[in-house]
């Protein structure tokens, strides 16, 4: 437990049961009234930014989490199979916490998982990665030419690329944007 007189951001707190890593933390002084504090809490498993205030010495409970290297294998089910890349033992994590991020899932990618204690909460990819375009989509260009065109990756996601990528091309994408990055 921690006095919210001593929340700082990237600390990591448990309110309802639910994760938040602190974004910003501000004492706010009123002149008729009690002081408080006011942060900025990113919720780790949906990623939202909340606003919350809390009264000054008021107990909040933080935690220390666990941050884990994991090496995705194959789906199995409904989940997703991960090799714990520290221990070499497997791991199962449900589609709900990899959520969109399946976009960019392939044999061998790497991506960190916060953890406490034996349960993942939230997974985070890498900021770049290098995937190979598998299709090009046509578009219906009316009048002007179109500058750039979706190209289809090898694990599934659309990304707008520039005229020039071909199928077959390697390119390097950021995860956090979905944008194209370069041809590598």
């Amino acid at each position: 437990m921690v006095a919210s007189n001593n929340i700082v951001p990237g600390m990591i707190l448990s309110i309802n049961d639910k994760f938040y890593r602190v974004e910003s933390s501000l004492k706010v002084a009123v002149p008729k009234g009690a002081s408080f504090i006011k942060t900025k809490l990113r919720n780790l498993s949906t990623e939202e930014v909340t606003e919350k205030n809390f009264k000054l010495d008021q107990t909040v409970k933080d935690v220390s989490l666990a941050e884990r290297r994991l090496e995705f294998l194959y789906m199995e089910g409904k989940d997703y199979l991960f090799l714990d890349i520290g221990n070499l033992e497997q791991v199962a994590v449900s589609a709900a916490i990899i959520g969109d991020k399946i976009n960019y899932l392939r044999e061998g990618v790497e991506l960190k998982a916060a953890m406490y204690g034996d349960s993942i909460f939230s997974v985070e990819l890498l900021p770049f990665l290098e995937l190979m375009v598998a299709k090009i989509e046509t578009t219906q260009a009316r009048g002007a030419v179109p500058a750039k065109r979706i190209a289809i990756l090898e694990t599934g996601a659309h990304i707008e690329v520039p005229l020039f990528i071909e199928v077959g091309d390697i390119i390097k994408v950021d995860t956090k944007t979905n944008e194209y990055i370069q041809r590598v």
